[in-house]
């Protein structure tokens, strides 16, 4: 049995996030992204949201907008478990940045780096490290 890797599309990424408000005013205004997606899993007490940088139509229908979403390449999906965000003992998740070392960045290319850090400023973004700091 074979199959056609020729086929193979990276799709996504996920991410879990404490505060899905929070996060996808990040993504979406500060970072530019659209939300193409959303879905609310009630069993598992959960939502996906999926986003993407695209000017492109996005099918209304379900089956077509999945078939869409999927057969795409470089989205963002943000899981959020319900309660995170109010729940005061919540730690979070690792961020990859501490031990154990883990997951380390998600790069977005820009028209002008210097420009978008200004205006990442300017939004009161906070940096985790800026470029020049290696």
């Amino acid at each position: 049995m074979s199959t056609d890797l020729s086929k193979y599309v990276f799709n996504h990424t996920m991410i879990r996030v404490k505060d899905a408000k929070k996060s996808l005013d990040f993504y979406t205004n500060v970072l530019g992204m659209k939300l193409v997606y959303r879905k609310d899993v009630e069993s598992g007490k959960f939502t996906l949201y999926f986003l993407a940088y695209t000017n492109e139509e996005i099918p209304e229908a379900e089956e077509e907008r999945a078939a869409w979403l999927f057969s795409r390449s470089g989205l963002l999906e943000l899981t959020h478990n319900w309660g995170t965000e109010d729940d005061d003992s919540f730690q979070g998740y690792h961020n990859g940045n501490k031990e154990p070392r883990g997951f380390g960045h998600i790069a977005v290319t820009v028209d002008d780096v210097d420009k978008a850090c200004e205006r990442f400023d300017s939004l009161n973004v906070n940096f985790v490290k800026r470029l020049e700091d290696g």
